[in-house]
Formats: C-alpha cells, structure tokens, sequence
C-alpha cells in the first residue's frame, strides 16, 4: 500500500500552514476591531494613547507630622469608647464599658485558632 503522494502532502502542509496563519493572526486583533463587526453606533471613541498601568511599587512620601504619642492615643481611644457607648445606647444595645476588656478579645486567637 502506498502513501499519499508528495504533492497532497505538499499541498496538506500548504493549507494546514495557511489556516494557522489565519488563527494566529485573529489572535493579534481585537474582534471590535474587524471591519465586518466594527463598534456599536452609541460606542465612544478610543482614545488615541492606551491607558497607562498604575504605579504599585512607588511608596509614599514620608510623613511630616509626627506619630501620636502614647497620651493622645489614649485620649483618642477613649473618646471613640464614648462614642460606642453613646451609639450603643441609642440603637438600644448594652454598652461595653471595660476597655481593657476590648483590647483582649482582639489579640485573642478566633475559635480555628487564628488571629
């Protein structure tokens, strides 16, 4: 039994290379861009340059105020626990009143053993 000749074979590789081409190169366009789809009538222009990416790794400029120290922190915390009460006891819920308790319950490990 013989093979096919190499003309079909030549001919098969010349179909088979030009029907990859045609895949490949419907890859590299978008489909909004084909002539025969084109863009809705409502659809905006594009915009002459394409959008930049945002810049992830610049870090921010350093602070010029400084951090708050340890009696202001406190001071701050205690009025947001006031705040909490005030809120609590308008929605009509029991306010918590020890705040040491709050900072406990929050370092504490959830119930999977996480924090």
């Amino acid at each position: 039994m013989r093979g096919p000749s190499p003309k079909v074979v030549r001919r098969g590789a010349g179909i088979a290379l030009v029907l990859m081409g045609c895949m490949l190169g419907g890859c590299s366009v978008p489909v909004a861009d084909l002539p025969i789809v084109g863009l809705p009538a409502g659809a905006p222009a594009r915009p002459a340059e394409p959008g930049v990416y945002p810049a992830v790794h610049d870090m921010p400029a350093a602070r010029t105020e400084p951090t708050l120290d340890p009696a202001d922190q406190a001071k701050v915390q205690t009025e947001l626990i006031h705040a909490r009460d005030r809120q609590a006891a308008v929605a009509g819920h029991p306010a918590k009143t020890d705040a040491k308790s709050d900072n406990k319950s929050d370092n504490a490990p959830n119930q999977q053993g996480r924090n």
